[in-house]
């Protein structure tokens, strides 16, 4: 009935549990969930889970945030994609947020990495996975440049163009409109159920069913009434709830629409 579109449980606190939250999950009815992949050190751990259980799947990538790990290069993820169950590119993106004394100038690493990821989505045809915080324009700006969205840059190009979900968002409507203006899904998280979020929950209202996600992004954001703890897939239905009541729907539809919405983004999910 529902999915979890973006959780990760090939970290230490959800993997040592990992028999519980799969039953949980059942008893929930969260059919499926997306594990996605942060780093490369951490991919087998990913692609095992989705290996090893039915109602599992991954991606592949390194987190815009994560310093001090190998570096992806195209063929690094190119050839991890092509393996069974990776179904997307991620989670890559840009995180301007701990800059500390840093410039935007010096995150050069960060947009050089986040530029691999679109470059190997397109080639694999497949929908990345896209984390933004503090840094939406360059985020928007390089996509739009690179994803094959500007007509008469890459007229010879063969190459797909880019698809994929902006994660967890908790960006403007502006962002929003101009995500889905690429053909972009949006996908929300436990923080719409937050009290202070009532911004967030103007930019559901805005968001149409046909192009949105639910996601936990365990093992952070557990939803009210689960704030503060360690979040699990099981939860997602709190996040479908919220979703319902502001879009004036029954869980049951939101449930069915963002799980028909991953089928046609992930679409390696039903091969």
């Amino acid at each position: 009935m529902f999915t979890d579109s973006h959780c990760h449980l090939s970290f230490p606190e959800l993997q040592a549990q990992l028999p519980s939250i799969l039953a949980a999950m059942a008893q929930a009815k969260v059919d499926r969930a997306l594990c996605i992949c942060t780093t490369l050190e951490e991919f087998e751990d990913v692609h095992r889970l989705a290996r090893d259980n039915a109602n599992l799947w991954c991606t592949v990538g390194v987190h815009p945030d994560n310093e001090g790990v190998q570096e992806p290069s195209l063929d690094d993820l190119l050839t991890r994609a092509a393996g069974p169950r990776v179904v997307g590119i991620g989670e890559t993106g840009l995180d301007y947020y701990r800059l500390g004394e840093r410039t935007v100038a010096d995150m050069a690493w960060q947009r050089e990495r986040y530029l691999t990821h679109i470059r190997a989505g397109r080639q694999m045809d497949l929908p990345l996975v896209i984390h933004t915080r503090s840094a939406s324009d360059d985020t928007l700006a390089i996509l739009r440049e690179n994803g094959g969205f500007q007509s008469g840059v890459e007229t010879a190009s063969t190459l797909a163009r880019s698809r994929g979900v902006f994660h967890c968002f908790t960006e403007t409507s502006e962002v929003a409109r101009a995500a889905l203006d690429m053909d972009f899904y949006i996908s929300f998280s436990g923080i719409i159920t937050f009290r202070n979020a009532a911004e967030l929950r103007e930019v559901v209202r805005f968001v149409p069913m046909e192009r949105m996600l639910i996601e936990t992004d365990s093992p952070y954001l557990a939803p009210v009434p689960y704030r503060g703890k360690t979040n699990t897939p099981a939860y997602v239905p709190h996040v479908a709830q919220q979703v319902a009541e502001i879009k004036g729907l029954g869980v049951e539809q939101v449930a069915e629409a963002t799980s028909r919405n991953f089928e046609q983004l992930f679409s390696r999910v039903t091969e």
